[in-house]
Formats: C-alpha cells, sequence, structure tokens
C-alpha cells in the first residue's frame, strides 16, 4: 500500500521522479545514459529509423521476385519425351537429348501431348495426368 504525505492510501503508484540528486536513484542524467539521441529531450525516432542509413524497407527493390529455385528446375512435356530414342528416361538422358538445360537439377513431367511408345521414367517428378498415360502404355513411374 503506497501513502500520500498525510498517510491516506493512493491507487496509483508514485511516478519516481527525477533528477533530484544521487541519493533518489534517478539523479544527474535521470537514468537516461550518457549523451545521444535518446538521452535528449525530443530525442526519438521513427519505426524503421537507422541512424540516417537508408532503412532497410527502402533499400530493398520494390518490384517482383525471381526464386533462385526456379533456375535449377524445370518442366518437362510428354510430347518433348516422344524425341527420346532410349526407352529409360532419367535427368541424364534429358540433357543429352538437349530436353533441359545442363544446370537443371530437377525435372517434373506434365501432362501435355502424348506419347505412343513405352518408356520407363526414373528419378523425375510426375504428375498424376502424365503417370496414367506413361503406365497405360505399358511403362514404369520409379
Amino acid at each position: 500500500m503506497y501513502l500520500n504525505k498525510i498517510g491516506f492510501s493512493l491507487i496509483k503508484k508514485l511516478k519516481k521522479r527525477l533528477g533530484r540528486g544521487i541519493g533518489s536513484g534517478k539523479g544527474k542524467t535521470c537514468g537516461r545514459g550518457h549523451k545521444g539521441q535518446k538521452s535528449r529531450a525530443g530525442g526519438f525516432h521513427k519505426r524503421g529509423f537507422e541512424g540516417g542509413q537508408t532503412p532497410f524497407q527502402r533499400r530493398i527493390p520494390k518490384f517482383g521476385f525471381k526464386t533462385k529455385k526456379s533456375l535449377l528446375f524445370q518442366e518437362v512435356r510428354l510430347s518433348e519425351i516422344k524425341m527420346i530414342d532410349d526407352e529409360n528416361v532419367t535427368l541424364s538422358t534429358l540433357k543429352k537429348f538437349n530436353i533441359i538445360r545442363e544446370n537443371i537439377k530437377r525435372v517434373k513431367i506434365i501432362l501435355s501431348g502424348k506419347i505412343e511408345k513405352k518408356i520407363n521414367v526414373s528419378g523425375l517428378l510426375v504428375t498424376k495426368g502424365a503417370k496414367k498415360i506413361i503406365e497405360n502404355f505399358g511403362g514404369k513411374v520409379f
């Protein structure tokens, strides 16, 4: 319970008085430390302020973003797989027949076009529709 000078209880705790000598615990610098913007009266800065340096939200580009993953991933149509002479379709065979770029790490076969031969796909992603067509012709997806 907090009492005022007369001895009556107060509902609210009294605010710590600043700058009233060493014994008060908040004398001299009043708990603000030494120098700098935050020690001064009116020394505030807006959210995101970085001391005069161009703030992060202004440094980053304000237009689209293209992930680097897209440079390593490519989709291949079933109609493009027709060009492969080999029965087994892998990442290396697609690169060998120049269907995908050399730096590609992941490939997904999509249902677009048709195939008229049996193929075995291994190590590649395949959509449901493409998988159904491949298996209808007696091929396998590993």
